[in-house]
This record gives structure tokens, C-alpha cells and sequence, in this order.
């Protein structure tokens, strides 16, 4: 079980990025499917290297961490929009130009 939590709050960080990304673009474009495919593949590529396997119950805390990270990002995204009129789909060069200012 703590594998799982393991799993899930690297999950959860992973997706930070690309929920920043996801929300500043264009829904259903490219980009905007790539922020959440390329995730997707993440989160296979962290369940095989884990080893948690895909019983009904990983999916249950892997998927609420995907969400929550995706949703994390794009708050990020509206802090930082008020923080700094220019807001890129980059996180970090967002965070370093804002920390710049």
C-alpha cells in the first residue's frame, strides 16, 4: 500500500507541468491532448517500473492523483497570471520570470 502512495504523490507531482500546459492552451487541440497523453504514458511507464501492477485499486489513487495534478497546474497557472501578465505554457520559466520580478 505505501508503493501505491509512492506511486501516487510522484504521479500527482509529475502532472503539475502538464496540467499548467493543458491549461494554456486550446481545448481538444494538439497540445492539449499531448498534455494529457504524454502523462498518460508516464503513469504506465511509473506503474511497470514500480511493479503495483493494474488491480482495480491502483487505478482508484493513480487516477485521483492525475486528476488533482492536472487541476493543481491549472490553478498554478491563474496564481501566477495574477502575479505576472505573462503567463507561457512552460511552468518553469514562468516561475523563474515571475521569481525574477
Amino acid at each position: 500500500m505505501v508503493k501505491i502512495l509512492v506511486v501516487g504523490l510522484i504521479v500527482y507531482i509529475v502532472n503539475i507541468p502538464f496540467g499548467y500546459w493543458r491549461a494554456n492552451v486550446k481545448k481538444l487541440s494538439l497540445q492539449w491532448f499531448l498534455a494529457i497523453h504524454i502523462a498518460v504514458a508516464l503513469v504506465i511507464g511509473l506503474r511497470l517500473l514500480s511493479h503495483i501492477g493494474f488491480a482495480w485499486y491502483t487505478y482508484v489513487v493513480l487516477v485521483t492523483a492525475f486528476a488533482l495534478g492536472q487541476q493543481s497546474g491549472a490553478m498554478v497557472i491563474k496564481k501566477l497570471r495574477r502575479i505576472c501578465d505573462h503567463a507561457t505554457s512552460c511552468m518553469i520559466m514562468d516561475v523563474y520570470r515571475c521569481a525574477r520580478h
